[in-house]
């Protein structure tokens, strides 16, 4: 089927704060997830803010831009027909209903009266009326706009495979501060539109995003910031003049991002983060960062680079094919360890990131979003206690090549994995660190 992915943090202020950055990055990664599991996705909104843009850039979020389909006006006005025929509204027409509403709002419809009829449950208790407005109804437009194309999509896929049937669920990505007007989008959709689609809204909700010692509200674009120049003294401070070269900005922004992510990815969706600001541990240094397992990726790296150049100079023979390699070899525990707990679960590990079960009551729904970060990070601890206690690239003596060879296969699986997991959160893998 497909996914409709919601992401009404999109719509708020220009100036988003890393409270807008949870579910966005959260949407972002989950995307991620489903395609890896052939499910089609869509991203709603479409991004207009061009600061916004560069913000989403510098963090690897791919999302869409525009200004949404090119029939949104005719739909707006779909919505609107339907909004006058509904018995739920009020003050659509001139008269001493109308007059008492404000100037920008369309009509009033009342949602409390329309949730005890149908029965619905999850809704907060207190919606009782909304105001509708034009950005309201235009929200809604795109939403239609989304589905519809899926529906289309679904029907060429359906005629392609006949008997097998699908359909196209909504997800609103949102943190607990918007859960209330999205609910009240949710109902004012089901009002104006009921059809089976609507029915099929499932709202996953994150927790909130606690800023420690900020000397005022703090922007999302100054966070990223912040967080970068933290990268970049830590980095300097260890490698010295090596990290000031240009060749690493690219470096040292993809180990920002990282951070980031992982930051606001690796607990789960529902309980809160607390950000320190002052404190750059958790971006810098210690086990459970995202620039750890960056760090980790790049050791790989760096073990194949040294080794294809040994390899040039002859002092190597190349790796042969997997079928011809001594397996019986590998004796150490951490070796089995990877295989076992890392190489072997992974894809299961994806399927289960990317499960979304229906709500069992009310609308809400829960995700294993957290679990790729949460296995990396394990991984990479278990991959740096394995690469300090072992040497992999050992003296080029023939009969030595056997466990070598074995080795690296079995560490070229593990950089694959290390790819595809962080692939998932649109991380490039480094060459160097």
């Amino acid at each position: 089927g497909w996914v409709v992915l919601h992401c009404p943090a999109l719509r708020g202020p220009a100036a988003l704060r890393p409270r807008h950055l949870r579910p966005l990055l959260l949407a972002d990664h989950l995307a991620q997830l489903l395609r890896t599991q052939r499910v089609g996705v869509r991203l709603v909104p479409a991004l207009a803010e061009e600061g916004s843009r560069e913000l989403l850039r510098q963090l690897r979020v791919e999302w869409p831009s525009g200004c949404g389909g090119s029939d949104l006006p005719g739909t707006v006005s779909a919505l609107k027909e339907a909004l006058g025929r509904s018995p739920r509204a009020a003050g659509c027409e001139q008269g001493p209903g109308r007059a008492a509403l404000p100037e920008d709002v369309i009509c009033k419809v009342h949602l409390k009266s329309f949730v005890e009829q149908q029965g619905l449950v999850g809704y907060d208790p207190n919606l009782d009326v909304l105001l509708v407005t034009e950005g309201k109804l235009r929200s809604l437009a795109e939403l239609q706009q989304a589905v519809l194309e899926c529906a289309v999509t679904l029907c060429c896929a359906l005629l392609q495979a006949a008997g097998q049937g699908s359909h196209c669920s909504i997800v609103h990505v949102v943190s607990c501060e918007e859960e209330f007007q999205q609910q009240q989008l949710d109902l004012l959709w089901r009002i104006l539109d009921p059809g089976a689609h609507t029915a099929l809204q499932k709202h996953l909700v994150c927790g909130p995003v606690k800023v420690t010692n900020p000397s005022s509200p703090i922007g999302a674009d100054q966070y990223f910031q912040l967080r970068k120049r933290q990268m970049y003294e830590a980095s300097v401070m260890k490698y010295g003049e090596l990290a000031q070269d240009e060749a690493w900005t690219e470096v040292i922004d993809t180990l920002t991002a990282a951070a980031i992510r992982f930051e606001m990815l690796s607990t789960a969706h529902r309980s809160q983060i607390t950000l320190d600001l002052e404190d750059s541990s958790i971006s810098t240094k210690g086990t459970k960062s995202g620039a750890f397992v960056m760090y980790n990726c790049a050791r790989l790296a760096t073990l194949f680079d040294t080794y294809q150049r040994a390899v040039e100079q002859g002092t190597y023979p190349p790796l042969p094919p997997a079928s011809e390699l001594n397996f019986s070899c590998l004796r150490e525990e951490g070796e089995w360890l990877l295989l076992f707990n890392y190489l072997l679960p992974f894809p299961e590990v994806l399927q289960q990131a990317a499960q979304l079960p229906a709500p069992t009551k009310g609308i809400r729904i829960t995700a294993n979003t957290e679990t790729v970060c949460k296995f990396l990070i394990q991984l990479s601890m278990d991959f740096s206690s394995y690469y300090n206690r072992v040497h992999i690239l050992g003296e080029p003596f023939p009969h030595l090549f056997d466990q070598m060879f074995a080795r690296l296969r079995l560490l070229g699986a593990v950089r694959d994995v290390f790819h595809s997991a962080l692939a998932t959160l649109h991380l490039p893998p480094l060459s160097q660190i």
